[in-house]
């Protein structure tokens, strides 16, 4: 005969394999796509020349050195994020080019990524990751776990926000320049 509580332990949607592995899944997921999105500004289409075109044309002063920046944190957050390594500081840079893409580029055009020019509903979902990520931190099937850094819970949330979010915030501020209406 089962008794009731082990029947619920069976059921316990919170257990440790299933919070693993629903994190090995969003890291690699979400970490290899933005990894192939930096691949894709270096080797993709125009290039790194394009995407230098592609930033200068929206403002962004000195365009190669930020696409390359762009590329390199892509690359690396994404690497990053998959492996579960440094967790934190990559949901960090990801949260940062996230920040960069919504207020250059992406809010203007609503919520939907499908309204002309791509609204700001990827951007937004990729950020929220993000910061989950830097809260849970990477779970147990990650190189943070066999490193023993424990970065996860307030200590991961206040890096990926002041890394994140003020690190995107500081380079807007220190390189983007959109033309105003007036001078369009």
């Amino acid at each position: 005969m089962v008794l009731a509580h082990e029947a619920a332990a069976n059921f316990d949607i919170f257990n440790t394999t299933g919070l693993n592995l629903g994190l090995l899944i969003i890291r690699v997921v979400v970490g290899l796509t933005l990894a192939t999105h930096g691949l894709n500004k270096i080797f993709g289409g125009g290039k790194i020349a394009g995407t230098a075109g592609w930033f200068g044309s929206m403002g962004m002063k000195m365009p190669k050195a930020n696409a390359w920046i762009a590329a390199l944190t892509e690359i690396g957050s994404g690497v990053l994020l998959a492996i579960g390594f440094l967790t934190p500081l990559a949901a960090a840079g990801m949260v940062a080019i996230m920040v960069v893409a919504l207020i250059t580029t992406h809010r203007k055009n609503g919520w939907f990524i499908f309204n002309p020019g791509g609204g700001i509903e990827y951007v937004v979902v990729l950020a929220a990751v993000g910061i989950g990520l830097g809260c849970t931190g990477a779970g147990e099937w990650s190189v943070d776990k066999a490193a023993e850094i424990g970065w996860a819970g307030t200590t991961g949330l206040i890096i990926v926000l002041a890394a994140g979010i003020g690190g995107g915030l500081l380079q807007l501020a220190t390189f983007w320049r959109p033309k105003s209406v007036a001078s369009a």
